[in-house]
């Protein structure tokens, strides 16, 4: 699906450096069809190294030949970001944003009329090919070009598609949700050494209860709520630990986190 297209990924970071492993080592492509562009010479040479990709510190020389320009960039820099792009992109390439907040409608007003543009929300855990993202098309966009993303993004991960209008929700849930769940592991594991069990122990313990737990979700034979059910005996150990988390609001402080994750993605893209 992306043989013989020649790749620009604006941004080199680590969610860049992500697709790029991804897109390589499940033979999307081959090394030499992909350029990236990044301020950090450090880190292009780290790519190069790593990947064997091409690399260069002009936007504007690694899209002038690609077929499929990747727009991994901070959400502050992507105004200044698409204005060197706009006369210098192939009027006929794919655009892939993944910057948190940014619609589809701003990219497209500043790239040009008719521009494709598929907006995505990836995560962190993408770096180890356990990512999930959700896509949305923009005004041009094309079935091939929802399904060319998908094949991209499910190569670090999964992926689920969207309307626009719910990314900033995506955002604040998936996008940051990482972050959430690393607060929480860390929180468990001060418990477990609070209780006596040595730190290492306590972290390979929870992280690997959590990530049996959320396999059991995906599974999506029962819901949560009826998996709770099934390990929370009549007076045992679990309702005990369920009611203190109930009694401090547990569920209401993470919907809270959640909401204002999302309205900080809607006012990074100029929304509030």
């Amino acid at each position: 699906m992306l043989k013989g297209t020649r790749i620009a990924v604006i941004g080199g970071g680590k969610m860049g450096g992500a697709l790029i492993q991804g897109m390589i080592a499940g033979g999307l492509v081959n090394a030499e069809a992909v350029t990236v562009a990044d301020t950090d010479e450090a880190r292009l040479a780290v790519l190069v190294k790593t990947y064997g990709v091409n690399v260069t510190t002009d936007n504007r020389e690694a899209a002038r030949e690609a077929g499929l320009v990747i727009l991994a960039v901070k959400p502050q820099n992507m105004a200044e970001v698409l204005a060197g792009l706009a006369a210098a992109m192939v009027p006929t390439a794919l655009v892939i944003s993944i910057a948190a907040g940014i619609s589809t409608a701003f990219i497209e007003e500043r790239l040009g009329e008719g521009v494709r543009v598929v907006r995505v929300m990836p995560n962190m855990p993408a770096l180890i090919g356990e990512g999930a993202a959700a896509i949305a098309p923009g005004s041009h966009a094309t079935k091939a070009d929802l399904k060319r993303t998908r094949h991209i993004f499910d190569a670090v991960g999964i992926t689920v598609e969207v309307a626009e209008d719910l990314m900033d929700a995506v955002t604040g849930l998936s996008g940051s949700g990482p972050g959430y769940v690393f607060l929480i592991v860390e929180a468990f594991a001060d418990a477990g050494v609070r209780m006596g069990l040595p730190r290492e122990t306590a972290l390979k313990l929870i992280a690997q209860s959590l990530l049996g737990a959320a396999k059991l979700c995906l599974l999506g034979e029962k819901p949560p709520a009826e998996l709770r059910a099934m390990v929370t005996s009549p007076g045992g150990t679990t309702l005990a630990g369920l009611k203190v988390m109930e009694e401090g609001k547990l569920r209401e402080i993470l919907m809270a986190a959640v909401e204002a994750a999302t309205n900080r993605s809607a006012e990074l893209g100029g929304r509030k």
